[in-house]
């Protein structure tokens, strides 16, 4: 091969070899770059300019100069400034089409980029931060992945390095984005225990700096992180600075944040996955995700060996297995089937990690990882896939390395007084409460042979019974233990082929031989679908199964399994629908048939079926499968109101009991049917079959609706989240009853999407062809929302926000709204109120908080009204003080809102609240607001008419009202409009008249027109 061939074949952006070929990104953006140049050569920067805005109008032009643009910003230093303002100056989207293509490139290729290209990145990312461009954010986060952890080489401590230059240099933009920032100091506390060596004093000090600044600025913000902050916190307490921050946790946590009440609000708060996810780079993510989901039990040995190589060969990569363990407990949620399969599991690839373990450091962190669930468990809050893993490593170590047990229940045992004294009570019920789920959920049918089994040396085994008595008094199970060990032995040496595959998947030892596609498993949306990790041996294999199959049946089968001609396997699976139509529905033969056909199809039922385009041709193609034509002909059935459909439905729910995907492939074909259909005159018609299909479907499974929707939903998310997106308009349209307003199904929604699909459904949304929400019954579903993760919550309100959801519906829920565990929740409602004229009812609910002193949410959405409706707000609360004392005679007592019913604050609540405003304006040596005449006189009214209890309580602010008459009538004329204000006023929103005729029109002030226009895209019943 020739130098200029050799040339030829290189990339700009990667590291390659003269013998790789390019692959389709590759050639897209090398085409995108000689595309760029070939029009802009030779020509001056106002003819390149005209020359680049003219190539806009082409198809696709904006993406082939952008990402040309943006490829020659990645290669070429000296031209990225020039290159730089040419793509602002061309962009269509505020940059919005090339940073979805630097995200996707940094997430999967950063490795493979040539140090040039790595070197002009991070210019390019402080060029996006410093125009505040959208979304450099989760180019931040996809880049800050490729930060090892416990890897001291000199390119990786360069990335870390650099990117901490960025975050300090631009800590403004930082503080704008609280999750990046939670994610910073989660990612650089786990680094900085890497980074030890003396050689790297620089940098660690630099980080400790760094985090020491952020933690005690922005503590609130890395709250969310939860207990795993503790646990990082942890293994750097020994540093100096670190040692004092710890003291003031200790010891005064307010000194930190307000709503900070010590380290036991966090151990109870568990983490979220995408801080766990962070932690391991995309590559590793790639292989353990393929480990644990592709690799049979058996089979294992050389991929483990081939992991340990490559990740996990040096000292200071020991650290790495405490992060592995978290991902693994903590990510990787494996579902019923693939517990059931024949795949190594979670627990065999954790016990593997810790016995290759040799670091003394790392081990116990390691045995901490495992067990750090259990310490403060809750079972309303947590989920049991958690703490399942530690279990069943203990269980199943026992026979074949019982040193691994043994270390681990001493570890359990000793953990308890040992992790924090002054919680051990609080840690011993944590563990309890998990070992009782354990036993609940049948993961372990006791725990007795465990904790008193004849492998543990005496001294230990004293110890556990008297640490676990509870779980120690029962007689020995004796038929559970033996049931045990068959099910492991079984599980050892099962040699039954239960994925059809053509050859046993392999490592590559490259990044772009991986095709595995990484789904991010979702977190405990329910505990009702929790698999138990316990393999199930089939009674029969599928030999004996087949042999129970005759003549049609059996060729019919096994043609659908072996052939790989799609039309072929249609054709089978017609000729077997055929036979299966000629069956008694009570036959014999339905049992063999289900399970044979089960191994038939299964490859295709798991497989990620939506095309990447979508249009009619590629939706018709992708239905090009057996189980499809199960579907057709059960769809041609039901239109034509067949009793052969009892059959074929009798056949599909045995088959969904196997294969759950089943109920969402369903719901699949039915659209793509009714999309694809040649015959559109009679649509109503068409879809009106479509619901009734599934509806059948449902009734036969012997589900309701709206649970066969959730799971179907919850299934489908899990295999392909593009699928589920693109179902979910249908679903909220045909089954308005089970999906609107429907909690579950909206957090498996939200808990998967991505920004991208997030703007898809708002605009869906804004055009009117999605409702998925309405009025009635909404507070229980945003009740439920208040305990999902922060991200889910954010869409969510997001969605809210599209559908013009009425202030007055969202208000009362302003009781329940704690500000130290929802503050998702009272942000958004905060940026609602910020938008709307007070009224009666939302100063009714805000004054139904509890009064506490570390709360200043009321406070400040009334000091924020005070700016422009001083005397409306305050008009409106002394409304509430009459409604306290009956005896009044103030006529203002007459016109109360309706709404003001026994759910109207008590006289204690509404003097507390007031109370607490009073001692923040004192702070500020601003008392103009309790001198505005309504307000004075409703504490005038209180005072007279409250009881004895009240007026000691509230002394102080009753001393308000007890000033001379002349200095309270100044302070009054002062106290009009928005001269009430303190120092540093904004400038008004809203244009509001300051004079005191419009002021006191009573029935416009309680009454606010602004918020009636909200209600339109609103269905208040379906």
């Amino acid at each position: 091969m020739s130098m200029e061939q050799v040339k030829i074949q290189s990339s700009r952006l990667f590291v390659t070899s003269a013998v790789e070929n390019k692959d389709d990104i590759e050639e897209k953006f090398e085409r995108s770059y000689q595309y760029v140049q070939n029009l802009i050569a030779g020509l001056s920067d106002k003819d390149a300019h005209d020359v680049l805005n003219n190539a806009l109008l082409k198809e696709k032009g904006h993406e082939e100069v952008s990402l040309g643009l943006l490829v020659a910003i990645l290669t070429e230093p000296n031209n990225a400034v020039k290159c730089y303002r040419d793509l602002t100056l061309i962009t269509r989207d505020g940059l919005g089409l090339v940073l979805t293509h630097l995200s996707q490139l940094v997430l999967d290729r950063y490795l493979r980029f040539n140090d040039v290209a790595k070197s002009q990145l991070l210019w390019l990312v402080r060029e996006l931060i410093k125009n505040s461009v959208s979304n450099v954010d989760n180019l931040c986060w996809n880049l800050m992945r490729h930060a090892a952890g416990g890897d001291v080489s000199p390119k990786n401590i360069a990335l870390i390095d650099s990117l901490l230059d960025v975050y300090i240099e631009y800590k403004s933009w930082l503080d704008k984005f609280p999750v990046l920032l939670a994610s910073v100091v989660y990612t650089y506390l786990r680094l900085l225990e890497d980074h030890n060596g003396t050689f790297l004093a620089n940098l660690r000090q630099k980080e400790v700096n760094f985090l020491i600044g952020i933690l005690r600025e922005k503590f609130f913000e890395c709250m969310v992180i939860g207990r795993d902050l503790v646990r990082l916190l942890q293994n750097v307490a020994r540093i100096p600075e670190f040692e004092q921050l710890w003291k003031d946790m200790l010891l005064s946590p307010k000194t930190l944040c307000p709503s900070f009440n010590g380290i036991l609000q966090l151990l109870q708060t568990r983490t979220s996955r995408r801080f766990l996810q962070s932690r391991l780079t995309p590559e590793m993510e790639r292989k353990l995700v393929f480990l644990t989901s592709q690799v049979r039990f058996g089979n294992h040995k050389r991929y483990q060996e081939w992991f340990q190589r490559q990740y996990l060969s040096t000292p200071e990569s020991q650290s790495l297995r405490c992060d592995m363990i978290r991902f693994i407990v903590g990510v990787i949620h494996p579902t019923n089937e693939l517990l059931c399969s024949d795949i190594i599991p979670r627990w065999a690839v954790i016990g593997w990690l810790l016995a290759t373990c040799t670091s003394p450091v790392a081990i116990p962190n390691a045995k901490l990882a495992l067990f750090y669930d259990w310490l403060f468990y809750e079972s309303d809050k947590d989920n049991i896939m958690n703490i399942e893993p530690a279990i069943l490593v203990m269980h199943h170590s026992m026979r074949s390395h019982p040193a691994i047990s043994a270390t681990l229940l001493d570890f359990l045992c000793r953990i308890i007084t040992n992790f924090y004294p002054p919680l051990s009570d609080k840690v011993r019920s944590g563990i309890y409460s998990s070992l009782r789920q354990i036993l609940d959920k049948r993961v372990l049918p006791s725990l007795l042979p465990l904790f008193d089994n004849a492998k543990l040396d005496r001294e230990l085994r004293v110890m556990v019974r008297d640490t676990f008595k509870e779980f120690c008094n029962s007689p020995p199970m004796e038929s559970s233990s033996k049931i045990d060990d068959k099910l492991e032995d079984g599980r050892l040496n099962n040699t039954i082929n239960n994925h059809i595959l053509d050859s046993e998947p392999a490592f590559s030892d490259e990044e772009e031989d991986i095709s595995i596609t990484i789904h991010t498993p979702e977190d405990d949306t329910d505990d009702d679908d929790i698999p138990l990790a316990k393999v199930r041996l089939k009674e029969k294999s599928e030999k004996s199964e087949e042999l129970l199959l005759e003549g049609p049946f059996k060729a019919c089968i096994s043609r659908i399994q072996t052939e790989k001609d799609k039309e072929k396997r249609c054709e089978a699976m017609e000729n077997l629908i055929e036979h299966i139509l000629d069956l008694d529905i009570d036959s014999d033969v339905f049992p063999s048939l289900t399970k044979c056909l089960c191994n038939a199809i299964q490859g295709d039922v798991k497989a990620e079926i939506f095309p990447e385009v979508v249009n009619e041709e590629t939706l018709l193609e992708s239905v090009k499968l057996p189980i499809f034509v199960l579907y057709r002909t059960l769809y041609k059935l039901c239109k034509h109101d067949n009793t052969g459909k009892q059959i074929l439905l009798k056949l599909i729910s045995e088959l969904y009991g196997v294969l759950p995907n089943l109920g969402y492939l369903l719901l699949y074909f039915l659209k793509v049917q009714l999309r694809t259909e040649q015959s559109k005159e009679d649509q109503s018609k068409n879809n009106s079959l479509k619901i009734s299909v599934y509806k059948e479907f449902c009734h036969c499974v012997e589900k309701k609706l709206d649970v066969c929707l959730y799971d179907d939903l919850n299934t489908c998310h899990l295999t392909d989240h593009k699928l589920m997106m693109w179902l979910v308009p249908d679903l909220y349209k045909d089954f308005k009853q089970q999906t609107v307003n429907n909690a579950q199904i909206l957090q498996v929604i939200v808990s998967v999407i991505d920004a991208k699909q997030l703007q898809v459904l708002l605009f869906l949304i804004l055009q009117g062809n999605l409702n998925m929400f309405k009025t009635d019954n909404l507070q229980s579903l945003l009740k439920a929302s208040l305990l999902w993760e922060t991200i889910e919550q954010c869409f969510l309100w997001q969605l809210l926000h599209a559908h013009d959801i009425a202030l007055d519906t969202v208000v009362p829920l302003l009781p329940y709204i704690d500000s130290n565990k929802h503050s998702e929740a009272l942000t958004a409602v905060t940026l609602m109120l910020k938008q709307e004229q007070p009224s009666a009812d939302s100063v009714k609910y805000l004054f139904s908080r509890d009064v506490r002193e570390d709360d200043s949410f009321l406070f400040t959405i009334i000091k924020y009204w005070c700016e422009d409706y001083l005397d409306k707000i305050c008009e409106l609360i002394f409304n509430l003080l009459s409604t306290r004392y009956p005896t009044s005679p103030n006529k203002r007592k007459r016109t109360s809102n309706k709404s003001l019913n026994t759910t109207v604050p008590s006289a204690d609540q509404v003097l507390g609240h007031l109370d607490q405003i009073r001692i923040r304006f004192e702070a500020n040596d601003n008392l103009t607001f309790f001198n505005v005449d309504s307000l004075h006189r409703g504490l005038v009214l209180a005072q007279t008419n409250g009881n004895e209890s009240q007026r000691k309580q509230f002394s102080e602010l009753f001393a308000l009202v007890e000033e001379e008459d002349t200095t309270v009538s100044k302070s009054r004329s002062q106290g009009r409009g928005r001269k009430g204000t303190t120092k540093g006023k904004r400038p008004p929103t809203k244009d509001i008249s300051d004079t005191s005729d419009e002021s006191s029109e009573e029935e416009e002030i309680v009454k606010p027109k602004q918020a009636k226009k909200r209600k339109k895209v609103m269905s208040d019943s379906d």
